[in-house]
């Protein structure tokens, strides 16, 4: 590793879109040195938005990894997307990395987006510093945002600069600690850092916010309070040293601010990362269990950061390259070695690790010591039968890491090769793509024989299709998209069925009775039994149960997946040699279809959860058209110049949003969309499918 673990940090870059995450992520890759000339993403030529996709449409859709040197600290930094579309790119980044910097847009605040990102960072317990970007932007308002992360993230921003100025007027900005106006010559793109006093008019104000600060970090320790009391201040090293302690515990996040694009408070960011932000020694060890526990043996395992502990590894992602997958593997503990032979508890299987890479968006190198130690992040060639989430460790010393849950695809659309000839070639390309992302599902449909793809959205499926053109030469033909419905049962429904043959003089027999009924809200399919344990003999109630759960899993009425629906195991009837596997099997599945039949079966649709951010001006437009697509309009924020329309909507009516709203508003109103629930359909739509 290059340096000691205590000076590796491995962080993330989040935001909603447009927020300025690669334009930042830009500049911080030309102040530590990485590249030598600093990107546009207008230009499309930006280090980590490399992919064709991501130049011609100037957003980022997937996640890049990359690794710069600031001061003492070697920083491995992953940009990720802000597009809801692409949330699993973030959600997995965010699952291996130590700490995340969050950035918001001074003029729209918090978005939608930015609500996602910060939850998921919650949930990971993931320390995280602001930094409120696009200063010089007209409507940039600092304290606006301020407020906004305080209410509507439940955030604890705390500010350790502040603006000289804003929008046009906007030039520098004001180190609290060390009390100094810092301003960056835009002639050596910000390279060049003046440090003055703190101009007149600001001086009350910068002293305010100053004493705000102290007084936060000094609550949080005694000798430090009683030396404020005494002195009316603090030395640097001890704010320093306050702040870090609160940013680890997710208490405070640091917050900083400038113009990425101006060149202005990009290099206080890195040293914010150096100083406050933990290393992997900082975070808790890693927990996992044993997938093969001997008899009394506790199942949880931990892993500490450390090189002389059993190795665990997690793939969080696998990119599909024309030769061979590359996977990304974040190390907890222990050395990852070129040429060593793995297991992956998932599978049971052994993974050859053939050779170690370090990743520099889109370029790599070779690792010259062919190992990789605790806490680092690298790329792996050689493991085959592999997915995203799948943990890598030695034979001897087995654990299984949490892996990482994704969440269901809204959108689906059929497709098909251009010619019968590229049939198989289209198989392999769609195995391979859903092998790199987990939100993309293929399915061939039952009925008709199509090929089925499913994602996140409309623009993530059209990706994806012309990643099939580009990667791998395939034209395809697309059909409209629909909606990825789910079945459910909203009145209960019982059946029994029973297996009674004879063949060649041997008879067959099994009886099995269920009830299927409405499930918890946060359910897809449970599997309980009401029969007595010890009644029926443990290879028989295995056998029903998995049995009941595989029909079940098969999908309704309709074929579309269950959800929320319970199914219970009411009474299980066999003979003494004459009931066998098949004969249990066959009886369970009947008795599913049939208690699915008997019930009260409807179907739930996708709701999103949508935000309109438009000017003024248009308001009375875009509400019209929402209540027109039986929106509910939920919230109305003003946001300087602008207002953000929040609303819920069923995903069918949105099919086109994109180029509607920006003829309803000139090109000016932007949107995102996200998953919220799957709630009831009307009724016609279930009468459509059944003809």
């Amino acid at each position: 590793m290059p340096g000691p673990i205590e000076k590796l940090r491995n962080i993330g870059i989040v935001a909603h879109i447009d927020a300025g995450k690669t334009t930042t992520t830009e500049r911080i890759l030309y102040y530590t040195g990485a590249i030598h000339r600093m990107g546009n993403v207008d230009d499309g030529n930006t280090e980590t938005d490399f992919d064709e996709e991501e130049a011609k449409r100037g957003i980022t859709i997937y996640s890049a990894a990359v690794t710069c040197k600031w001061k003492d600290c070697t920083i491995n930094l992953i940009d990720t997307p802000g597009h809801v579309d692409f949330t699993a790119e973030v959600q997995r980044s965010l699952r291996v990395l130590d700490g995340a910097v969050v950035i918001f847009s001074a003029v729209e605040g918090v978005e939608a987006q930015s609500e996602t990102v910060w939850r998921q960072a919650d949930e990971y317990k993931t320390p995280r510093m602001c930094f409120i970007n696009k200063m010089d932007r007209i409507g940039a308002n600092f304290e606006n945002v301020l407020e906004q992360i305080r209410k509507r993230l439940h955030g604890n921003p705390l500010p350790l600069f502040l603006p000289i100025g804003a929008e046009h007027d906007f030039e520098g900005i004001i180190d609290l600690v060390k009390n100094k106006a810092l301003y960056f010559d835009p002639d050596s793109q910000g390279q060049s850092i003046e440090e003055k006093e703190i101009p007149e008019e600001l001086q009350e104000m910068a002293a305010e916010y100053r004493q705000k600060l102290i007084e936060t970090v000094a609550e949080r320790d005694e000798a430090a309070m009683e030396e404020y009391f005494e002195n009316g201040d603090l030395p640097e090293e001890t704010i320093h040293r306050l702040i870090r302690e609160a940013t680890l515990t997710g208490e405070l996040q640091p917050t900083f601010t400038g113009s990425s694009l101006d060149y202005i408070g990009v290099q206080p960011i890195l040293d914010g990362v150096n100083r406050y932000l933990p290393s992997p020694l900082d975070i808790p060890p890693v927990k996992g269990i044993n997938p093969n526990p001997k008899r009394n043996e506790s199942t949880e395992l931990v892993r500490h950061a450390k090189n002389d502990e059993p190795l665990a590894a997690l793939i969080f992602k696998i990119v599909a390259d024309k030769h061979a997958d590359l996977c990304f593997v974040r190390v907890y503990s222990g050395v990852l070695k070129s040429g060593s032979r793995l297991l992956n508890p998932r599978t049971g299987k052994k993974e050859f690790c053939s050779q170690i890479w370090h990743i520099q968006a889109d370029s790599r190198e070779k690792v010259e010591t062919d190992l990789v130690e605790a806490g680092d992040i690298c790329g792996i060639i050689g493991p085959k039968a592999v997915a995203t989430g799948d943990t890598l460790c030695p034979q001897q010393h087995p654990i299984l890491l949490e892996s990482i849950i994704f969440p269901e695809t809204v959108i689906s659309m059929a497709v098909e090769p251009e010619t019968s000839g590229d049939k198989k070639k289209l198989e392999d390309a769609l195995v391979r793509l859903s092998r790199q992302d987990p939100t993309f599902k293929t399915q061939v449909s039952e009925e008709t024989g199509q090929t089925i793809i499913s994602g996140m959205g409309e623009l993530h499926l059209e990706v994806l299709k012309e990643r099939m053109q580009r990667d791998f030469n395939l034209n395809v033909r697309v059909h409209k998209p629909r909606v990825s419905y789910r079945e459910t049962v909203t009145a209960a429904g019982e059946a029994q069925e029973e297996f009674n043959r004879s063949s060649q003089g041997d008879t067959h027999f099994a009886s099995v009775k269920v009830r299927i009924e409405p499930g918890a809200e946060d359910t897809n399919i449970v599997v309980t039994s009401e029969i007595p344990p010890g009644t029926l003999p443990g290879e028989i109630d295995r056998i029903v149960r998995e049995a009941v759960s595989e029909s079940a899993q098969s999908g309704g009425i309709v074929g579309f997946p269950l959800m929320k629906v319970r199914i219970t195991i009411l009474d299980v009837g066999y003979r003494d040699g004459e009931t066998n596997e098949e004969a249990l099997r066959s009886a369970s599945a009947h008795a599913v279809q049939s208690a699915l039949n008997n019930a009260t079966i409807s179907l739930l649709e996708p709701v999103m959860k949508l935000e309109v951010v438009t000017p003024s001006d248009f308001v009375g437009n875009i509400q019209a058209d929402l209540n027109q697509r039986m929106a509910k309009i939920f919230a109305s924020e003003i946001r300087g110049h602008l207002t953000a329309l929040q609303a819920e909507v069923s995903l069918a009516n949105m099919f086109g949003y994109s180029s509607h709203v920006r003829s309803l508003s000139q090109g000016r109103a932007s949107f995102s969309m996200q998953p919220l629930k799957y709630d009831l359909a009307p009724a016609s739509v279930m009468k459509e499918f059944l003809g």
